[in-house]
């Protein structure tokens, strides 16, 4: 890369990815002071300062993260993860066949990516769609976990091979902030933000101009009969609350809807309730009551999403 994507969380000076340490040139900094963030040896890059940490270990704790692990790896989320890559592939097709001279890389950002369930699937695209695939989460053991998968197959960025025709998408596993992204101005095609926290201005500042965003959030309906069994009093999902907060920046050019009915033994309910807020907003009491109830028979709930296609106003 020419000009890097990337900026000094700490000055906001070009940041160049290097293979064991990523450092700035300190052009922005009052003393031209040099960072250097050292790449782990699983392969992440902790671009978190320690002032924008608001806990000592931000984000989700592991056994959040083993939980969702084991539950996604079921399939059970499979019909939304498949929703997400067919609506990114068919904006990424679109911009493939506007750029006449392929001329301009295709850089998407997976904001709040946890361990990586659905950005592995858009790795899976391939260069041919995305150049460069961002994955940022602010849970330095998700990002563990989603660098090893991604060393694992290949797929970081320092892996990958400039004379290869058929060269793998190039995945960046950094652990930072939402508010405060260490990228260029306008420099990302796209971002997805699934069930992560939505930043209207934050993600306009970086998305180029007619850049995309996916965002999936829970419908109305999802999981009720989990939340029934788990709450006395029940509110629903908005799911459209925060449209209006896009609106000066982003266009809303697509809402569709994916369900799936779930037939979940105990061992998946304990999970899915450990990766939800149910494991702390709902009384122990209640939980250990409906595993209890389980143990005897499967317990029967539906997923339901909306995903939203959005396009940023230029």
């Amino acid at each position: 890369m020419s000009v890097s994507l990337f900026i000094c969380p700490l000055c906001q000076s070009p940041l160049q990815p290097a293979a064991d340490t990523w450092r700035c040139d300190g052009s922005l900094h009052p003393k031209n002071t040099s960072h250097p963030f050292d790449v782990a040896r699983q392969g992440y890059v902790n671009l978190l300062p320690v002032q924008q940490k608001k806990s000592k270990a931000p984000g989700d704790s592991q056994a959040s993260i083993n939980a969702r692990k084991r539950f996604l790896n079921q399939g059970y989320y499979a019909p939304l993860q498949d929703l997400i890559s067919q609506k990114m592939e068919v904006l990424l097709s679109k911009i493939e066949s506007t750029d006449e001279h392929n001329t301009n890389s295709v850089h998407w950002l997976d904001i709040g990516c946890g361990e990586g369930y659905y950005t592995q699937a858009m790795a899976q695209m391939g260069s041919s769609l995305i150049d460069t695939l961002i994955a940022a989460d602010i849970s330095k053991p998700a990002l563990v976990e989603l660098a090893k998968v991604s060393k694992a197959i290949g797929h970081l960025w320092y892996q990958q091979n400039e004379d290869s025709v058929t060269k793998p998408t190039a995945v960046y596993p950094l652990v930072t902030s939402a508010a405060h992204l260490p990228l260029r101005p306008h420099s990302i095609t796209g971002i997805s933000s699934i069930f992560s926290p939505i930043l209207p201005e934050a993600f306009a500042k970086v998305l180029a101009d007619n850049g995309y965003l996916i965002i999936a959030k829970p419908d109305v309906g999802h999981l009720a009969t989990l939340r029934e069994a788990l709450f006395d009093s029940v509110r629903e999902h908005d799911s459209d609350k925060f449209l209006q907060e896009l609106a000066p920046y982003f266009t809303l050019v697509e809402t569709q809807r994916v369900s799936t009915d779930m037939s979940l033994s105990a061992e998946d309910l304990a999970d899915l309730m450990t990766m939800t807020p149910y494991a702390y907003r709902a009384r122990s009491e209640k939980r250990q009551a409906l595993l209890s109830a389980v143990e005897k028979s499967s317990f029967n709930t539906e997923a339901k999403f909306v995903v939203y296609v959005l396009q940023r106003i230029a």
